[in-house]
């Protein structure tokens, strides 16, 4: 296993100065984020652009692998998390053809996987989102075969927010799905286990990682608190918008020795890549910092 993070919480500096001290601070790995470059509003914790995958030459990508694994780093794979499913055709078309630019970028680069989400309509159930995935997604599955690339798709049902209720924006987070999902695309599309969100979805962590461990690819780091208040007053059709709390591994109720030993026993040996979207340690780049090493610390005992 090696220890890393996304680096998206990171947006004003630059890939090489986040290498640089992820090296000196211990870690092995970097998630690097490949949004399109902006400078627009974006949802928060996305929009972080490390490479430009618009148009990215083989020389260039060769030259961002040689800087990044001269510091001792691996990539473990390029993150790039939208609603592919989208209701609006135009949003979904030009999430889709930013997707398949980052699968091009990560064939250049050699990394082997493309991080993401299968998308969702809030509006939707899981079962007609399905069938709407069942005509966009081959396309995409295509693309990356083609280039040799794995999709790991993360299992958050992205529904933070009231436009996001009730279904969420990203309905590959059950095993309802997620055995729909092996069954069509398993070999070119695996899991992103996120094992935050299946804390407050009330999904037994070892019993999901001993049914899909085969097809866990990557591995994000992220904990959750809940806010039992916050459960109380708007209860479990919330969706878990009031009482659901990111936070850096060690900080919510995530049970990391049950996840680190399912995942040995399952045979995972990948990259364990911190996920930072905890509000308290946010708002100024040593604040980000403080809350990596917080989650390296916590985590580090599990990974030799």
């Amino acid at each position: 296993m090696r220890l890393g993070f996304l680096t998206a919480p990171f947006p004003d500096t630059s890939l090489s100065d986040v290498a640089q001290w992820a090296s000196a601070n211990g870690f092995e790995s970097l998630e690097i984020a490949c949004w399109p470059p902006s400078s627009g509003a974006s949802r928060k914790y996305a929009g972080t652009s490390h490479i430009d995958v618009t148009d990215l030459s083989a020389e260039r990508a060769t030259e961002i692998v040689d800087e990044v694994g001269g510091m001792g780093l691996a990539i473990s794979g390029l993150g790039f998390y939208p609603n592919p499913l989208h209701p609006d055709d135009e949003v979904r078309d030009s999430a889709i053809a930013h997707m398949k630019l980052v699968i091009e970028a990560a064939s250049k680069m050699g990394v082997p996987f493309f991080n993401t989400f299968m998308g969702g309509d809030p509006r939707k159930s899981q079962d007609e989102n399905w069938e709407t995935a069942l005509e966009i997604w081959p396309g995409i599955v295509d693309h990356a075969r083609e280039h040799g690339v794995k999709i790991t798709i993360e299992n958050c049902p992205m529904i933070f927010s009231r436009d996001e209720w009730p279904a969420g924006n990203n309905i590959a987070w059950s095993p309802y799905i997620w055995r729909r999902i092996i069954e069509q695309w398993g070999g070119t599309v695996g899991l992103n286990y996120d094992p935050s969100h299946l804390v407050w979805l009330m999904i037994d962590q070892a019993r999901f990682i001993r049914e899909f461990g085969p097809h866990i690819l990557h591995v994000q780091a992220k904990d959750v608190q809940i806010d039992r208040d916050g459960l109380y007053e708007r209860g479990t059709l919330s969706g878990g918008i009031g009482w659901q709390i990111p936070r850096l591994p060690g900080l919510g109720e995530a049970a990391w020795s049950v996840i680190f030993a399912a995942l040995y026993r399952a045979g995972y040996d990948g990259d364990i890549i911190i996920e930072h979207e905890d509000r308290d340690f946010e708002g100024t780049d040593d604040l980000v910092k403080r809350g990596f090493l917080i989650a390296r610390d916590v985590l580090r005992p599990w990974i030799k």
